[in-house]
């Protein structure tokens, strides 16, 4: 009969990991994928952050004689048909675009916590009706909702950002409602109402609370998908007017059609470092 070595399998799962940095390097070790990933976000927020010392040239200045310029050791990524620095306006434009997918993110998930804790918890014809709204904004794909919003908003930062959080309403309704249903025939629930607890206080201190788990997941994923979403519609001309990485994809793509351009410089070299920093 093969014994077990309980000492062996304790190290394997990190319960004799003391600090801190051996913590963190122990969930590197064992998730490589999710260690990659953090680094790929902070190096992106840290861009955003100190993107006044990171860079050299102002993300708005042009300059005719440097149009569709080659990457050199002075701009490392080249220049659009402006003459604007390309890895500027990338770097500057990481700041819209987290300002763009958090703002519309939190509101989202706010609006949809709110609407699916009610339907779920209340239920009966409130939850029939708020469904049936849902099921009417999910008939849409996620894009396309963005697209119809802003259109009729009309394109600024503020409108992207509400336009983007409307698209993401149902899915984080969606999601609380079904953990809210299971939730409220909970045992701690009916001891709340035994002792007189309101309705809206057992939902907010002790059902809310219960459903984040896996809201945190769906937020995660949403995050990336925002990002996306406020790049196409920066592409399209109905974003946030100002430097965003989707809006550095869209003059390069003007100028394929320009016959002007000289033809020994291929466009593709100026759309290659914008959509490797989407991916």
């Amino acid at each position: 009969m093969a014994s077990i070595d309980y000492r062996a399998e304790l190290a394997k799962a990190g319960a004799n990991i003391d600090s801190r940095w051996a913590k963190v390097c122990f969930l590197a070790r064992r998730y490589p994928l999710g260690a990659a990933g953090a680094v790929i976000m902070a190096v992106c927020v840290f861009a955003a952050v100190f993107a006044n010392y990171i860079t050299v040239f102002d993300p708005l200045s042009t300059n005719a004689a440097l149009s569709l310029a080659r990457p050199s050791a002075q701009h490392w990524l080249g220049c659009d048909f402006m003459g604007r620095d390309v890895y500027s306006r990338i770097v500057y434009g990481a700041r819209i675009s987290l300002a763009v997918s958090l703002g519309s993110l939190g509101l989202g998930l706010t609006c949809g916590v709110i609407i699916g804790l009610t339907s779920g918890y209340l239920g009966g014809w409130i939850d029939l009706a708020v469904q049936r709204l849902i099921d009417i904004l999910q008939s849409l794909p996620l894009l396309v909702m963005a697209l119809l919003m802003t259109a009729s908003l009309g394109p600024s930062l503020r409108n992207t950002i509400i336009a983007i959080s409307i698209a993401l309403i149902p899915s984080s309704a969606r999601v609380v409602r079904s953990s809210t249903l299971s939730l409220r025939e909970q045992p701690f629930v009916e001891s709340a109402k035994a002792i007189g607890m309101s309705e809206l206080r057992i939902a907010f201190r002790h059902v809310l609370p219960n459903t984040l788990a896996p809201l945190i997941v769906l937020a995660t994923a949403q995050l990336g998908a925002t990002i996306l979403i406020e790049a196409a519609l920066s592409f399209l001309g109905l974003g946030a007017h100002v430097v965003g990485i989707g809006g550095r994809i869209r003059p390069h793509r003007a100028v394929a059609g320009d016959f002007s351009r000289p033809r020994n410089q291929p466009d593709r070299v100026w759309n290659k470092p914008p959509g490797r920093c989407l991916a």
